[in-house]
């Protein structure tokens, strides 16, 4: 772990400190970010972009919550659930992980395939071809790179995605009138509320929120003094991915692609973006695509072993086998079987088909995380005796109790297509 003190620098800037938020919404952004922008943005025009602007803002809520719960007590969100929260909950999310984690590779992987084959087209190697080697290659970087390499590469790629989609935007140079009406007002069109909670609920992340804890403390993030740090860092890096969504929706609402739906969607839009701008205006946007799902895949791939190792060292540390917590947990035997539980087994499910029990567990499972994880910061920082100074304030509150509402009954919609799909 890094021994950056835990001090505010002076002499730095703190824009040029800043970096877990930005990997962490980087991480955020994937595949299914994109589409979901782009169908409501297909659907229903600019009238939706507050959703995404929405969705940012609870996520950065959320994600608030699990930095201040880690800067105020020292230890990790999964550590809390395990050592002050009843059984079950380490155990659901232990389960749950082993779960999402092998679909969420596959659906990864399977993306960089697609991105890659359709800027490539020229090479002569199918999608599963470039899908294994973007796994294989996410695996190589994390275990040669340490983690002020990954987030640099990590900052560089978010900087390129970002500027390649956006300018897919402006140059669609959609009137101002038409954003003015918009922002103020915003509306809900008939058929949309589905829609609307998957674009809500896809806005950075979902799991990968968890890992900003590790990456703050490879940082050398510690102690509540630096709480004022990690709210700018992830306010600015929600802005951009905020930015990024509604980005989305203007190209999708402005050139109309055809109907489909998954990754055909996004090389629809690829598509129309040539007819209007030009093959230049197809190349920027899938060089934006493939960052966006090429960092998702680097992040989930760097931070997500780190959930499977603190999960199996507080449990070894209550048995008694080890006296704490290892310092780097990617250096541990746990950390490296889950990176590469990410990287084979998900290639097989591309090749035989993901199977329809698993993909409902993970579809009901998924949806109950987001609703599961506002309630334990709800309940767990508003305890003072565990987080001091940092407990809620009244309007930190109120957002968690909105952002459980809103996943709430995205979670009943879930469970009700998945029942009706068994």
């Amino acid at each position: 772990m890094s021994a950056t003190d835990t001090a505010p620098p002076s002499s730095v800037s703190w824009w040029r400190a800043l970096g877990p938020g930005f990997v962490v919404a980087a991480t955020g952004v994937g595949a299914g970010d994109l589409i979901a922008a782009a169908v409501a943005g297909q659907k229903f025009g600019l009238a939706v972009l507050w959703v995404v602007a929405l969705g940012a803002v609870f996520k950065w809520v959320l994600n608030e919550g699990i930095s201040r719960w880690q800067l105020a007590t020292g230890t990790t969100l999964i550590e809390g659930w395990i050592t002050r929260m009843p059984g079950w909950v380490g155990i659901y999310f232990f389960v749950f992980l082993l779960i999402w984690g092998l679909l969420v590779a596959a659906a990864l992987s399977a993306a960089c395939g697609v991105a890659a084959r359709a800027l490539f087209h020229t090479l002569p190697l199918p999608t599963a071809t470039w899908s294994a080697l973007h796994a294989v290659t996410g695996a190589v970087l994390v275990l040669i790179g340490g983690y002020a390499g990954f987030e640099r590469l990590m900052k560089a790629l978010m900087a390129v995605m970002f500027v390649c989609v956006v300018l897919c935007a402006l140059l669609m140079r959609v009137p101002a009138a038409e954003y003015w009406q918009a922002w103020t007002q915003p509306g809900v069109p008939a058929g949309s509320a589905k829609f609307l909670l998957g674009v809500m609920g896809g806005v950075g992340g979902s799991v990968t929120l968890l890992c900003y804890g590790y990456w703050i403390r490879e940082k050398g993030w510690r102690g509540a003094v630096m709480h004022g740090r990690s709210m700018l860092d992830l306010g600015a890096a929600y802005a951009l991915t905020g930015i990024f969504g509604l980005a989305v929706i203007v190209i999708a609402a402005e050139v109309q692609p055809a109907d489909a739906s998954g990754n055909a969607l996004v090389l629809a839009l690829a598509g129309q973006l040539e007819v209007i701008l030009g093959p230049a205006g197809r190349w920027f946007f899938l060089v934006g695509f493939w960052c966006a799902v090429f960092t998702s895949l680097l992040g989930v791939w760097q931070g997500v072993p780190y959930l499977f190792a603190d999960c199996v060292a507080v449990w070894r540390r209550q048995r008694g086998v080890i006296k704490a917590t290892p310092a780097d947990l990617t250096k541990t035997t746990p950390y490296r079987i889950f990176l590469a539980y990410l990287t084979f087994p998900p290639l097989l499910l591309l090749l035989l088909g993901r199977p329809l029990t698993l993909v409902i567990l993970y579809a009901v499972a998924g949806a109950f995380f987001m609703p599961f994880l506002a309630s334990m910061l709800l309940v767990m920082n508003n305890r003072r005796e565990w987080v001091g100074e940092l407990k809620n304030r009244p309007i930190v509150n109120a957002l968690l109790v909105l952002s459980l509402v809103l996943f709430g009954a995205l979670f009943v919609v879930e469970l009700a297509e998945q029942v009706t799909r068994w």
